[in-house]
């Protein structure tokens, strides 16, 4: 046996044994068999039990507060936060942070208003220049963090701080009160079976990261990645292109989040973005996802955003002074934290 071929297979071991197995498999798949087997779905399956616990307890003390009418008002706004989140949660896989949303949602819905000028007939251009500017962004954060191994924290507070810059500057040659499109606005509007045709939207896209990330190789290689980058790339897994492309992604759903919000809204303001910087962080670990990276469920995150979602609304509808609120928030987040390591033990063990 060779130096080569020896180094290889203990690569191969060192994978199996600390992230991933032979075929880039997460090992979490495996030690569902073991005696710790219903750790790893119970990781995810916590924040579903913990929303059923407030639903329940919102029925018998605060009715109005589930009535249908009182969630399908939050709903859009619970699809938006979602879209944002599930790219928070493909960069903290990747094991990274970004704290960019904010700017990048700004600069889409605004590149959105200024190509499209109101006119249907530019609605299709400008969504597409949207999405390409906040792809720019997330290409640009990608190359500095997985290429130049900046560090992912500042890296995007700093890309956001320019954008933001920036897209002050655009939007000042803009009408005060520019509005999108007609037919885009329309659209935002629209409901589907019942429920809001960016309910529909984002629940697609859920299930398309879910599938990519669970049943091809690409997503097995993109967890392994995350998992273990060290054992991943003496396998062969080009880890930098994966993390890189984690901020790319992400960076898209944001522009996504913008487009949707912005038709939902008509008129978006500079500020339309900065609800998206720490609620998307908060609803992606409450929902399981691993700050060690690697290790994230797109719809256990879904069931975290209306987690917060529902507190949120059912404690504005209490009346609570909003110091009240906020510390009723941070102490639901970090339990709820508690609990979903306390049930897996995952997050330790990599």
């Amino acid at each position: 046996m060779t130096t080569r071929d020896f180094a290889g297979q203990t690569a191969k071991g060192a994978v199996t044994n600390t992230g991933t197995n032979a075929e880039g498999k997460p090992l979490g798949d495996a030690r569902r068999t073991s005696g710790a087997g219903v750790q790893l779905p119970m990781r995810f399956l916590a924040i579903w039990i913990a929303l059923a616990a407030l639903v329940l307890a919102g029925r018998i003390f605060l009715p109005q507060s589930v009535e249908l009418t009182s969630l399908m008002s939050i709903l859009p706004f619970a699809a938006f936060l979602a879209c944002a989140t599930m790219g928070q949660t493909l960069v903290m896989m990747a094991r990274g942070i970004d704290l960019s949303p904010p700017a990048i949602i700004s600069l889409s819905s605004t590149v959105l208003l200024g190509v499209s000028a109101g006119h249907d007939d530019r609605m299709a251009l400008a969504i597409g220049v949207a999405l390409i500017a906040a792809i720019a962004v997330g290409l640009v954060n990608g190359l500095l963090v997985a290429m130049l191994k900046l560090n992912a924290l500042i890296v995007t507070l700093s890309t956001g701080a320019i954008i933001s810059g920036l897209t002050l500057w655009y939007r000042q040659s803009l009408a005060a009160e520019s509005k999108v499109p007609g037919l885009l606005a329309d659209f935002g509007g629209s409901w589907f079976l019942s429920l809001p045709i960016s309910f529909w939207i984002v629940a697609l896209l859920t299930v398309i990261i879910t599938v990519l990330m669970k049943k091809t190789v690409i997503g097995r290689r993109f967890e392994a990645a995350g998992a273990n980058p060290r054992a991943a790339y003496a396998t062969g897994v080009e880890v930098t292109r994966y993390q890189a492309g984690s901020f790319v992604v992400a960076a898209f759903l944001y522009g996504v989040t913008a487009i949707l919000l912005s038709a939902f809204i008509r008129n978006p303001t500079l500020e339309v973005g900065n609800p998206y910087l720490l609620g998307p962080i908060a609803a992606a670990v409450l929902g399981g996802t691993a700050i060690s990276g690697g290790i994230g469920n797109m719809f256990a995150v879904a069931g975290a955003l209306l987690f917060l979602m529902q507190l949120d609304h059912s404690l504005k509808m209490l009346g609570l002074p909003t110091s009240y609120q906020l510390i009723i928030q941070g102490v639901a987040i970090a339990v709820g934290m508690w609990l979903s390591e306390a049930t897996s033990g995952v997050g330790r063990r990599y």
